[in-house]
């Protein structure tokens, strides 16, 4: 009787988990909340764009291979005899009335209403957080849901194809949130697995959580629609339910990336007939258990949305097929809180976010031992939502108050004005190693897309290096070609500076980062913004100002050391040939990220002599990229400039970086006595169970 009144309190509970509210006034959250709006009205405008754009034969694919003049639903016979079809008979059935509307309206009435069914779906997942919400959560929740699943993968790519898998989870969550009727409710998710069977798995939740009447009710619509579409298409019927096991193998091959289930993966493993079959099963019937025994366990604990969502993982992970639009219920996972630090609690979202809006080539290398996660992120999120993640309870004592980050005492500033960002304070604590290197990863990815995508014509990039060399020949500092074939006339040489031209560029900042990361946490968060502002800043002179090096400027005898003689007009650098810009030389990011090691060397290096070894690495530099003619010197005043500026933004925004170690004054200074007598008693006690602040820095 216990816990039947226990799952009653869960179905009381699932339209008003709000709680009592955080103390959290909202102030100041009007004007972000007009920007946020405002980020979505504009990410709305470009996804019609983007998809409108495209000519005919490019946009709403799987729609155009459905009702299109040619599209299978338009022909006589089997709706799975050209296998472009991967829907539910049902859906079929629903679908064919739409092949007698004009087709260039149709598409236009799909993505305008694809797009209100993502702000629908936005506006329930924002209603539905778990309590308590503070006043400024409940004002941003709403737009900031609504881009997340815009930009997601799942969604960008049904507005590409024109799918309908965005409909079944709305119609999932509005079952559960929305709806208060129980027949009602069942009748939803009955719909939502009549398109995506595997849905039904929901309403095994509705049971296990005490909605028995919804869960008989989505069972009983599931099985009417199906019935319905089996009498009106018997051969189609036959040939998904039977031949193809509810849809496993239509459409693309199992195998490819775009199927993110268990079933795919095994097979991109290499495993195939009876033992992948078993194994898909034994593997599946693992994560059922497992994930539906978490997702109740969150729905009694009033986090029902996170139910939902790992219940949403646990169908990724066991279905035939999980095509990359059927895939938002990963992100939906994004509310469980993880960690009991303050610092900590970003990473799970940010891991999160991060896997389901970008592909997996960006945040990972192009390291064959790291293929099998990175052909697999999604899966490995969703599987992790759903079986991993130790997502807090909400009676935790750290689901409101986690324990707080140690900051560092602010440090006077020369200018009143500085820091500008008063809440970028320095953490004391090395930042989580995961997120900082998929934070790293999306970055570098990021500047190398865009260091590619600001090309200029040849003739533009040369006209400014004619520009460069009359500079240099002016201030009388025109030294490349001298340098340059005095460089290959000395093999040795030539072969020190081809090599450290090629290598030391990421190995020497990579190691830097990896050693203050370890040894002073504080000093690597200062060291690795100032990094990432004069890469940032180099960004936009590479847009600005295409500069031809000197190896490509034809008529001035430069010799290329690193690749040999070329062809300008198609010069061939191997394979990065096709992916890399050659115009990118100004500013010169190899000196100046050689210059910010030796700066950074000199600033907190121990011993006299590392200094000294910090000094000569932008030195060997400046002569490597001189010498191999892949650099004028302007060049390397350039990279200079940037980092300069990258050091400059990094005090104004965040203030000086402390230079005395804290433990050090700490212990220069006499320790006071502990308060006694009164004093004592009228001291503020620490609260229960939180530990001391590291102190690492």
């Amino acid at each position: 009787m216990e816990r039947w009144e226990g799952r009653r309190s869960v179905v009381n509970a699932d339209h008003s988990v709000r709680g009592d509210a955080a103390a959290d006034t909202g102030a100041g959250a009007g004007p972000a909340r007009v920007l946020l709006w405002l980020v979505v009205a504009v990410l709305a405008v470009r996804q019609v764009a983007v998809v409108l754009r495209q000519p005919p034969g490019e946009r709403l694919l799987d729609l155009e291979t459905w009702i299109g003049e040619n599209g299978v639903l338009h022909m006589t016979g089997s709706l799975y005899d050209s296998g472009r079809f991967t829907g539910t008979p049902f859906a079929g059935l629903v679908l064919k009335p739409l092949t007698a509307t004009a087709q260039q309206t149709l598409g236009v009435a799909w993505t305008f209403g694809s797009l209100l069914l993502v702000v629908a779906l936005g506006l329930v997942a924002a209603k539905a957080l778990p309590g308590p919400v503070g006043r400024r959560t409940a004002l941003l929740a709403a737009p900031v849901a609504i881009s997340l699943v815009m930009l997601s993968l799942p969604v960008r790519n049904a507005l590409h194809l024109g799918q309908t898998s965005i409909l079944p989870v709305l119609l999932v969550l509005l079952a559960w949130f929305v709806v208060r009727d129980h027949r009602a409710a069942g009748v939803l998710v009955g719909i939502a697995a009549a398109f995506q069977p595997v849905l039904l798995l929901f309403a095994a939740l509705l049971w296990l959580t005490g909605r028995r009447q919804a869960s008989v009710s989505a069972g009983a619509t599931f099985a009417l629609a199906t019935a319905v579409a089996w009498a009106a298409a018997p051969k189609d019927s036959w040939t998904y339910w039977v031949h193809h096991l509810a849809g496993a193998g239509l459409g693309e091959r199992p195998d490819s990336l775009a199927n993110q289930s268990l079933h795919g993966a095994l097979l991109r493993l290499g495993l195939e007939g009876p033992l992948e079959i078993a194994l898909f099963l034994v593997l599946s019937a693992a994560v059922v258990v497992l994930g539906l025994r978490r997702a109740v366990r969150y729905a009694e604990d009033g986090q029902l949305l996170l139910a939902v969502a790992v219940t949403g993982c646990v169908v990724v992970a066991v279905s035939p097929t999980a095509w990359q639009h059927q895939l938002l219920w990963v992100l939906l996972a994004v509310v469980g809180k993880v960690g009991k630090r303050a610092s900590d609690r970003l990473v799970w979202p940010s891991v999160v976010v991060l896997a389901v809006t970008l592909p997996g080539t960006m945040l990972l290398p192009n390291i064959e031992a790291l293929f099998p996660v990175r052909d697999n992120i999604l899966l490995l999120a969703a599987l992790g939502a759903a079986c991993l993640a130790p997502f807090l309870p909400r009676t935790s004592p750290y689901w409101q108050h986690p324990v707080p980050t140690d900051y560092a005492k602010p440090v006077a500033a020369r200018w009143r004005r500085v820091p500008l960002l008063p809440f970028w304070r320095r953490v004391f604590t090395r930042p989580n190693l995961l997120l900082e290197l998929l934070l790293i990863r999306v970055v570098y990815d990021a500047y190398a897309q865009v260091r590619l995508a600001a090309r200029a014509g040849r003739p533009l990039a040369e006209e400014h290096g004619r520009q460069i060399h009359a500079i240099e020949q002016w201030l009388h500092i025109d030294i490349e070609h001298w340098v340059n074939h005095t460089v290959v006339k000395i093999d040795w040489l030539r072969e020190f500076f081809d090599y450290y031209y090629s290598t030391f560029h990421f190995i020497v900042p990579l190691t830097i980062l990896g050693v203050l990361y370890v040894r002073r946490p504080a000093d690597y968060r200062w060291v690795r913004s100032s990094i990432g502002f004069a890469t940032l800043l180099a960004l936009v002179g590479f847009w600005l100002y295409p500069l031809a090096p000197p190896r490509l400027m034809p008529g001035l005898g430069f010799i290329d050391t690193v690749h040999g003689v070329q062809d300008f007009a198609k010069p061939d650098y191997g394979t990065l040939t096709t992916v890399t810009n050659q115009y990118a030389a100004m500013p010169s990011l190899h000196f100046g990220w050689s210059l910010w090691c030796g700066v950074v060397i000199v600033m907190l290096a121990p011993k006299l002599w590392m200094k000294a070894l910090g000094l000569l690495h932008p030195l060997f530099t400046i002569a490597a990229i001189v010498g191999t003619a892949n650099h004028w010197v302007l060049d390397a005043v350039g990279g200079a400039l940037v980092v300069a500026l990258g050091f400059g933004l990094t005090y104004v925004l965040s203030g000086p970086r402390k230079l005395v170690d804290e433990e050090r004054e700490a212990a220069a200074e006499p320790a006071e006595p502990p308060p006694t007598g009164p004093a004592a008693e009228e001291s503020e006690p620490v609260p229960a169970g939180k530990p001391e602040a590291a102190h690492s820095g």
